[in-house]
């Protein structure tokens, strides 16, 4: 064997090998970042479930408390900026604002006792709480599948790979709201005598 087709042979070996490592590790991406479209739609499933018991929680509330017609406004104008939201960012964006305006709708149902022992209310209520746990589950999930891509293709020879097939970095994560951190007032109406 001559020396000039031992080094072609050694140059088509390492050819085949980094076309194998290319191959390989964009298809690691591809199925990361489907991944990462499934976690979102799972989160939209439950983000959805939530924008459809509203109307019958703000409902029942506003029967008994209908002079809070600003808590129901903003629950009503929430809602609608969720399900209008097309992108990632839309959605985190208005989840946020809901998660807000359904802690006042709340905070206005605890003053009003009747409410509390309504069945509709409480139906309510426990499916309502039963679907944020489920969505804070499934914002875990897709923070964590996105996490774990933007991991993988920062590694290095990754994000060579990454950069040539053109896999951009993920960055909506969801995140707790500024008002997250401010510790909720709880006020009781005045005692009647």
């Amino acid at each position: 064997m001559t020396k000039f087709r031992r080094i072609a042979i050694a140059l088509a070996l390492l050819a085949v090998i980094l076309a194998s490592m290319y191959v390989t590790r964009r298809n690691d991406m591809v199925t990361k970042r489907e991944t990462i479209r499934a976690a979102w739609a799972q989160v939209n499933v439950v983000i959805e479930r939530r924008a459809d018991l509203i109307p019958n929680l703000v409902n029942t509330v506003e029967g008994y408390a209908a002079h809070e017609q600003t808590v129901f406004d903003s629950v009503t104008r929430a809602r609608e900026a969720l399900i209008a939201a097309r992108t990632p960012q839309d959605r985190v964006a208005a989840n946020s604002q809901l998660d807000g305006a359904l802690g006042r709708l709340l905070m206005v149902a605890e003053a009003y006792p009747n409410l509390k022992a309504n069945e509709n209310f409480l139906e309510l209520q426990d499916q309502l709480e039963g679907t944020e746990n489920r969505i804070a589950v499934e914002r875990r999930r897709y923070d964590e599948a996105v996490r774990a891509y933007n991991t993988y293709i920062g590694l290095f020879p990754n994000n060579l790979v990454a950069s040539l097939a053109g896999f951009p970095r993920e960055n909506d994560y969801f995140s707790a709201a500024p008002t997250a951190q401010a510790v909720p007032k709880v006020e009781f109406p005045p005692a009647q005598q």
